[in-house]
This record gives C-alpha cells, structure tokens and sequence, in this order.
C-alpha cells in the first residue's frame, strides 16, 4: 500500500533544454486555447502513480496535494483502475431511465458506511451541494412547514461549497463572489466556529445548517473543541437538518471516515464527492433518512449520469477499502506524524501558525520568506507540488497512500526552502 520511492534528483535530467521547451509550448498551448479560470503552477504532468507524478520532460514530483483529496488513494490505484477497466467492458451509462446492475449494491453500501438510509447519487461536488440545498428547502416546505419560498440555510464565512451561481451567492471569498450576480436569496452567513453567532440566526425558517466540518479553501481551518458538537444540538432542538459539507474532509483524509466523527457527531445529512470517485471518476452523492431523502419524487430533481455504472462500480470498490479502516487508520497515524514536524517548524518561527487533522494541514508562511504561491513555486522546483490558498497559507493533503519515507522527504523540502 505504501509508496516509497526515491527522491528525485535535484539536478536537471540530460535533456532538460528539451524537456523546457515540451512544457513550455504545452503551456503556451494551454493559454491560448483555454479559459484562464485557473492559475497551475509551471509544471505539465504525464504520468502519475501512487504518491509521485512525472512531467513530460521525465521529471518525477510528490504529490502534496492529491487533487485537493480526490486521490486519497494514490494514483493509478490498482485496485480501482481494475474496477473500471471491468466495468468498462460491460456498461458505462444507462441513464436513470433504467436500473443497472451496479446501482442497488453503490447506495446500499454508501448507506452502511454513513449509518444512513437512502443515497441520491451525483457527479461533483458542486452538483452533491445543490442536491443538499434543494433537498432542504423541500424537506422545510413539506415536512417541517415552513411557507412556500421562504426557506432559510445557515452557512458560515470563508466556506467553499462549489461554484455555482446559487452557492456563490452565500460565498464570502470575493474572487468566487463577484461579478456574478444577481445572487440567490435565502441563506444567512454566520462566523465559522461562533456558535451563538449560528444560534441567534436559526428562526421558525430555517430549514438546514451547511457546514464544512473542517473548512479546505480557507486554509485547512479546524472550528473549536465542542462547536460541531453544539452545531448538532442547536439543529435539534430547532427542527433544523444539520447538513455536512464532507466532500473534501470525508472518506479518509483526517484519520477518520468522517472529520464529522472526531466530535462524535452524526448530522441529518452527508454530501460527498471527491474521494468517492477514487481519482478516476466524477462520483457524489447527499446520503441521509428515508425522511429527508424521501421528500423527492420522479421528475423532480436528476442528472443524466448521476449513480451511472462506472461510477458505481469505481465507488463501490472505494468504500470497500474503506470499510477496513487500514486508509483511516494510516491517515491517523501519519497525520500526527506530519502535524509534529510542522509543529517543529511553527516552533522555530518559520511558519506562523500550522492547522488540520490527519493528512492534511494548512500552513501559514511567515512572509519574510515568500507568499504561498511562491513558497509553491521553489516546492515545485525541489519536486515537491502542494498549493496556496488566501496569500500565504500552502495547503498539504498527500494521497493516504504516501509512504513515511516520501512524506519526510517532502517535509525536508519544505525546510530547505524557508531555510530551517
């Protein structure tokens, strides 16, 4: 399972002026003809496996960031490309105008995995939260009783939810906010980790609360001791879904199957995504009760491949590694091991503040020594790919499968470039 590997040189291969020139043109390509909506690091990957990626030039890279925890089990994994590759041979797409084979097994074990009942499968992230907003508002309209259009979500500052024109509307992060308006009303933004902030603001018409357990885009951000905890109690006593925004926290990536689970928390609803797909797949899904679920009827809300038999066959295989808990466990594990040697850095005054659980930490660079993209950029040059989030804060989320080796080295690096 582990993926130790060595190191890669520091010195340029032999044919580095070519290999220059192969990223180079591929780049410019890339800028030419495409959006500028995003803004990678210099570096063009062709092949990956496990915890190591390698550029079209021949240049091997560790993979910090396993695509912000969509590849919590490596790349190439064989046991998930092995699953697709079967089930490429058999069916992809049926639509949800018909069964398929896969379909029952995918929300019957994706139910016992979350302790839930019913699953409305997906493809991405963003598409999982939309499924929970609309799905909310219904249960608020046809079981709680709210009146018609007049349903209200709690949500906190700093989230990232996906990049619709409904979740950017209750965005706080004015880069994904603006310039697309009008914005969808119905959602009330309160202090992430205030809990009496999000008590005032739960009325007779809220109908959910939407929280990350642990927020990514805002630089790996842990709310304080107890807050999820009181989160689930004010929903209680309010008649008010608690719904949990997992997709990048579940599944592995913070030493348990879900971060909801370090407080001992269950809300009324998961969405998932990201990890769910094994980093071969689009795969999501909003899994919760037969009560909250059970508000849908044909026609009402769908996707064309959403819960599709490649999809299904690839997520099985995802939760049947994870039903194990060897990837929670790993996670834990190397997770504490990662947080002490960033400790050691925060403690030598080289970064200023480390955060996360498991594997996966959000560090905030000590600006003497760079912003985060740049502290990105001379990673990259040593090998190593994370990415910055929010000016000086570099986020660090390897696939659960890096060996210690790799990780250490890795860290080494990052020492070597804030000159620990």
């Amino acid at each position: 399972m582990t993926s130790v590997t060595p190191a890669p040189s520091a010195t340029p291969p032999p044919s580095a002026t070519s290999a220059t020139s192969a990223t180079e043109d591929l780049i410019a390509a890339a800028d030419a003809h495409s959006a500028h909506n995003y803004h990678p690091l210099p570096v063009v990957v062709a092949t990956a496996e496990g915890a190591w990626m390698t550029d079209v030039g021949g240049r091997r890279y560790l993979d910090m960031l396993a695509g912000y925890s969509a590849l919590n089990f490596g790349h190439g994994n064989r046991r998930l490309i092995e699953a697709a590759k079967a089930q490429l041979e058999r069916v992809t797409l049926t639509s949800r105008a018909f069964h398929h084979d896969r379909f029952a097994a995918f929300c019957t074990r994706l139910a016992e995995l979350c302790g839930m009942e019913m699953v409305l499968p997906m493809n991405t992230g963003a598409e999982a939260v939309e499924t929970a907003v609309k799905t909310a508002r219904k249960w608020g309209y046809r079981v709680k009783g709210v009146p018609e259009g007049r349903a209200r979500i709690v949500v906190a500052d700093g989230n990232f939810h996906g990049r619709t024109t409904t979740i950017v509307s209750f965005s706080t992060d004015p880069e994904a906010r603006a310039d697309f308006g009008p914005y969808t009303p119905g959602f009330d933004v309160v202090p992430y980790g205030d809990l009496e902030a999000l008590r005032a603001a739960v009325t007779d018409e809220t109908v959910a609360v939407l929280l990350e357990p642990i927020q990514g885009e805002a630089g790996v951000l842990v709310p304080p001791p107890g807050y999820l905890a009181g989160v689930r109690e004010v929903t209680r006593e309010r008649d008010v879904l608690f719904v949990a925004d997992e997709i990048q926290s579940g599944l592995g990536r913070t030493g348990r199957t879900f971060a909801c689970e370090h407080e001992g928390v269950v809300p009324d609803m998961y969405v998932l995504g990201k990890a769910l797909g094994g980093g071969v797949v689009p795969v999501s899904a909003v899994v919760s009760s037969a009560s909250v679920l059970g508000v849908h009827r044909p026609g009402e809300h769908g996707s064309t491949f959403g819960g599709n038999p490649l999809a299904c066959a690839v997520a099985l295989e995802v939760i049947e590694m994870l039903r194990g808990g060897e990837f929670q466990q790993r996670a834990a594990e190397l997770g504490e091991h990662l947080h002490a040697e960033l400790g050691l850095l925060a403690g030598a005054g080289k970064v200023t503040q480390v955060r996360g659980r498991g594997l996966w930490a959000g560090v905030d660079i000590d600006p003497v020594h760079g912003t985060g993209r740049e502290i990105s950029e001379k990673l990259m040059e040593r090998g190593v790919l994370v990415k910055d989030t929010h000016g000086s804060t570099i986020r660090i989320a390897p696939p659960l499968v890096i060996g210690k080796e790799d990780l250490d080295w890795g860290l080494d690096q990052l020492r070597a470039v804030l000159g620990a």
